[in-house]
């Protein structure tokens, strides 16, 4: 008996900054038909060869069957395409604000009895390096608003008077001065960053949820500048005693608001107890791509059933996965005279045949050649996976072994925390 094939449905992608290509170009192999539009003019290019692009997306509302956006900022439309009657994955304006809006994602923590890091909201460099001086303590400075997408300004100090913070607030002053927009200090909690994450169908949460450990730094051994992400490790589970002491407190919350789509929310945890740092309420990059090397089924299809908010659980794989960047210059920076001279255009060569576990990041596609474009310098993501966290790097590393970027960079030690990691979090009862 042949089995069938899923029929095929018209999807359509409402993009920030081209972050998610990998899995509108896997949908798309699925059999599905895809469109792609992207928002930032720089990041315009991406894409091209791999899916079909649209200069103005809400031409094609009434042709799609489902509307999905990439990133926080459309929670009103998406709202008001699903009031609409139209199949659509992504955020709330109660969604976004939990994201954007770093005060009111801590209060909402509060207000569901989640305890929080003691932090304060500040416009002025000034004011900040007062307050620290009448407060010393270990501090962690984050951009809010817009800056906050500038990963490399995150600032995560270690002296116990909070001397750094105060050195590099006074940096910030002389570099920024009043552009840098409102930050905010937050205490310093050491433990096991852990992020708790999971899809939901607008009635409830869909099993089995996603723990993440994320590797934010450039170099090895968590050296370097922040870069927002250099790779990740990941299991799923059924269940989780972070997320019954987090997310799944919204549940309730997140249905009145009648979100649909992914939502992750990162931790700092030790023996002392469970301390939400903040909100990713939409697919976390790389995070959803490393997430599809561990889902067993079409991811087209599962976007279909979550968004007619279908009761079902995901089909994923035993043990880990793991995925890493390679990236070019000027990657983690913003500098276009860099990225023209080494990275444009620069070719994705494979050293074999066979592209398995390598996910095309900001990239176009000629004459079947995968090309770097876009002007942030992420290339491509490698994912592994295996019944042991040894096994997922060892497969990840090997894939990484057969791709050559000239001028390519990429952490050699995604994974290797989780030994240590792992022993902290059994011994806290949280594993």
């Amino acid at each position: 008996m042949k089995t069938q094939q899923p029929l095929s449905k018209k999807f359509l992608f409402v993009s920030r900054w081209g972050e998610s290509l990998d899995i509108i170009n896997t949908i798309k192999l699925e059999g599905h038909d895809v469109k792609m539009f992207i928002e930032d003019k720089g990041s315009k290019e991406i894409g091209y060869g791999f899916v079909n692009k649209v200069t103005q997306w809400k031409k094609h509302i009434d042709w799609a069957d489902i509307i999905v956006f990439d990133y926080t900022g459309y929670g009103k439309m998406a709202s008001e395409l699903r009031a609409a009657g139209k199949l659509v994955i992504g955020g709330t304006e109660y969604t976004d604000k939990l994201e954007l809006d770093r005060n009111f994602g801590q209060a909402e923590l509060q207000k569901h009895k989640i305890k929080v890091i003691p932090s304060k909201e500040f416009t002025s460099f000034n004011d900040a390096i007062k307050y620290i001086e009448a407060n010393p303590n270990t501090y962690v400075i984050k951009p809010c608003g817009e800056t906050q997408e500038l990963k490399q300004l995150l600032f995560v100090g270690s002296d116990d008077e909070g001397l750094d913070a105060i050195r590099v607030l006074k940096a910030y002053e002389k570099s920024w001065g009043n552009d840098f927009g409102n930050f905010q200090l937050q205490r310093r909690v050491k433990g096991v960053e852990v992020s708790i994450a999971a899809f939901f169908n607008g009635n409830e949460f869909i099993y089995p949820i996603n723990i993440t450990f994320e590797h934010k730094k450039l170099f090895p051994k968590e050296l370097g500048v922040s870069t927002g992400e250099m790779g990740t490790s990941m299991f799923w589970t059924k269940d989780s005693p972070i997320f019954e002491a987090t997310l799944l407190k919204f549940q309730s919350t997140l249905a009145k608001h009648h979100f649909i789509g992914h939502i992750d929310i990162n931790c700092i945890v030790n023996g002392n107890g469970i301390y939400p740092l903040e909100f990713t309420s939409r697919f976390g990059y790389p995070q959803i791509f490393i997430q599809r090397a561990g889902i067993n089924e079409p991811m087209g299809e599962l976007f279909l059933k979550l968004a007619a908010k279908k009761q079902f659980k995901i089909n994923v794989k035993k043990g880990f996965q793991v995925g890493a960047f390679i990236v070019v210059p000027p990657f983690p920076y913003d500098d276009k005279k860099t990225f023209n001279l080494f990275s444009k255009d620069a070719v994705v060569v494979f050293k074999k045949n066979g592209k398995e576990g390598v996910h095309p990041m900001h990239l176009k596609k000629v004459n079947d050649e995968w090309l770097i474009t876009g002007n942030t310098g992420i290339a491509v993501l490698v994912t592994g996976v295996g019944n042991t966290m040894k096994d997922a790097q060892k497969m990840m590393y090997n894939r990484i072994s057969n791709v050559i970027i000239n001028n390519g960079y990429y952490r050699t030690d995604i994974g290797d925390r989780w030994t240590e990691d792992s022993d902290k979090l059994w011994s806290w009862g949280l594993l």
